[in-house]
């Protein structure tokens, strides 16, 4: 193999599968990028097993072939050069040489039919939604996904249907069991971001590293249209050449509309920057395990109040639009952070029955996005 491609185009490549790459030491060829160059473009490929993710990109291709080579040390190669081009060459299979200016790097390589092979997947749903708003999807329910939850499937983000006021949603659905995040965005009529082509039914539960990882993708380039495959266990994102295939998550998702409250409840409107500050301030003097944070919430004033009996007690006071009972309750503090941190508007709304039930925080005249938050006994 021998070709040649510009710095950047390289460097953007890699970068783009270093999240995709396993960094265990299970299998080794799984540390390695594959690289396939053929005709004018070279095709460079990743994967975990569960995730892979390939590329295609312009390039000079002299001798065309296969390589694997490993993406961490390319990558950190590559970012360091000054050169605009860098031009790869590989003969015996067993090595390949970087060139670039005057720099020179001999790197080995592992067998290419080694490398396991990009997953086909025959979707019978294809839906295409504009990336902005599948980012916005992503940003208001990932922070609420499980992190190695030995709960399985709450380490992934429920992606499916809804019908709200007679129109059809793109909803998705994150908990971890402690709290819960929901946002929506139409598919259909005059104001639909998204068109789903086959089914018209989705109900797939997605891994959070695969969401990440279109996250990243759309922080490239946030508008234009994105294409999302769905098959019986595999999923597919594509985007300006690059194809994003995960293995979706077997089991069933906890039924998501039992967690969010119904009925009558107390509802307060307080500003968000006000509230985010407060409670940045008293969790400091919280206890570290558990960031609780008590809440007594009487006529147009808030109380926050945290203490650690190894550190002290911190107390805030603020002014809320609030007209039912006295209440006194707690949250985790983190956990309040983390919804209000993808809260667009100015003012949000806190709604709650008791000092027992969930907290549910809505944007004030926002998009119907929510966030659920169990409380804590203080």
């Amino acid at each position: 193999m021998k070709m040649t491609m510009k710095r950047e185009v390289l460097f953007r490549a890699l970068q783009r599968v270093q999240g995709v790459v396993e960094r265990r030491n299970t299998m080794p060829i799984l540390s390695h990028a594959l690289i396939d160059a053929k005709g004018t473009e070279a095709a460079i490929f990743a994967t975990d097993l569960e995730i892979g993710l390939k590329g295609r990109y312009e390039a000079q291709v002299e001798e065309p072939g296969q390589i694997t080579v490993s993406a961490r040390k390319l990558y950190e190669i590559v970012r360091e050069l000054p050169h605009e081009e860098v031009r790869l060459v590989s003969s015996d299979r067993k090595s390949v040489s970087l060139e670039a200016g005057k720099s020179r790097f001999q790197m080995m390589t592992l067998p290419p039919e080694e490398f396991p092979a990009l997953p086909a997947v025959d979707g019978a749903l294809e839906l295409t939604i504009d990336g902005a708003a599948m980012g916005e999807l992503i940003r208001k329910t990932v922070f609420a996904v499980g992190e190695n939850d030995a709960r399985y499937v709450l380490n992934g983000t429920l992606l499916t249907t809804a019908s709200v006021n007679g129109k059809t949603v793109l909803r998705v659905v994150g908990t971890d069991g402690h709290r819960l995040a929901l946002a929506d965005r139409e598919v259909t009529g005059p104001g639909g971001t998204a068109k789903v082509k086959g089914a018209a039914e989705i109900n797939a539960i997605i891994p959070k590293k695969a969401l990440l990882e279109i996250r990243r993708l759309l922080e490239e380039r946030a508008d234009g249209p994105l294409t999302l495959g769905i098959a019986k266990n595999q999923c597919t994102i594509q985007r300006d050449g690059v194809v994003l295939v995960a293995r979706l998550m077997e089991g069933t998702y906890p039924n998501y509309q039992q967690v969010i409250p119904k009925g009558a409840m107390k509802s307060l409107t307080v500003n968000r920057q006000l509230l985010e500050g407060a409670l940045r301030r008293v969790a400091l003097l919280a206890r570290e395990k558990t960031n609780a944070v008590k809440w007594e919430l009487t006529g147009s004033r808030l109380v926050l109040t945290a203490s650690n009996p190894d550190v002290g007690e911190a107390q805030e006071e603020l002014a809320v639009t609030y007209a039912g009972e006295a209440v006194t309750t707690g949250f985790n503090a983190r956990y309040l952070l983390d919804a209000l941190s993808v809260t667009d508007t100015e003012e949000v709304v806190m709604e709650l029955k008791d000092a027992l039930s969930p907290c549910v925080i809505r944007e004030h005249n926002g998009d119907g996005s929510l966030c659920v938050i169990m409380p804590m006994r203080i």
